[in-house]
């Protein structure tokens, strides 16, 4: 598979395009952004983390029929994956209190819902991704009704499935985002599934294992993307 021309850079990846029209290669860097970019900086090796761990829980989700973008690692920073439109939505589910629910909603942080909350997000840099409704939705045409259950349906399955996966690896998934894309007419996961989209609690201490070590300036951030790995990866 031939590298070509780059397509996009974002904020933490660029996408390159192949020799095939149906592939895309996906390079992560080590760029790190915190309160819709008005925080800037650099997670060592971050790039190589999230590549990997990405690539272990997109196989772990296909496994238990959920279709995603990933075909296969490349090289440490890099990974084929499909080429899809992205749905212009951020699709968050939230098992426990954290971030902006315990501010919008005065929230004690980490405390227990009585059921995973769903939230969208309208993907525009330029008015900081705010969150929207699915009349909203369906007002600006941002989805089909048909891709629109797809999306919710996808969301609470992974949801569940993730909950599993983290928690035998001792680790609390405390609320994630999602993005998915339209590959030829099918819905399917796309993007990332890391320390940079997901709050990981460790189990018993709270110990938070993610990005907000960078957004808080908490510290030890490589070292905590380290041990995600690790833990994923078997090696913990």
């Amino acid at each position: 598979m031939q590298k070509g021309k780059k397509i996009y850079e974002g904020k933490a990846k660029i996408i390159y395009e192949t020799d095939n029209p149906d592939f895309v290669i996906q390079y992560f860097k080590d760029d790190a952004t915190a309160f819709n970019a008005q925080k800037r900086g650099t997670v060592l090796e971050k790039g190589i983390v999230n590549n990997k761990i990405s690539a272990k829980v997109f196989e772990y989700l296909e496994a238990n029929n959920i279709p995603t973008h990933f075909e296969k690692m490349l090289s440490d920073r890099e990974m084929l994956v499909k080429r899809v439109k992205i749905v212009p939505l951020e699709v968050i589910v939230r098992n426990r209190a954290a971030g902006s629910l315990c501010r919008n909603l005065g929230l004690e942080e980490g405390s227990a819902l009585f059921c995973p909350v769903q939230e969208f997000c309208f993907k525009r840099d330029d008015l900081n991704d705010p969150l929207i409704n699915e009349s909203h939705i369906r007002a600006l045409r941002l989805a089909t009704d048909e891709a629109l259950e797809k999306l919710k349906y996808y969301s609470f399955r992974i949801n569940e499935l993730m909950l599993d996966f983290f928690q035998a690896l001792n680790l609390d998934l405390i609320d994630f985002k999602l993005e998915f894309g339209d590959c030829k007419g099918k819905i399917i996961l796309a993007d990332e599934i890391s320390p940079d989209t997901c709050r990981l609690w460790e189990v018993g201490t709270g110990r938070k294992l993610d990005k907000d070590r960078f957004r808080h300036d908490l510290g030890n951030v490589e070292e905590a993307y380290q041990e995600v790995l690790k833990r994923v990866s078997g090696k913990s």
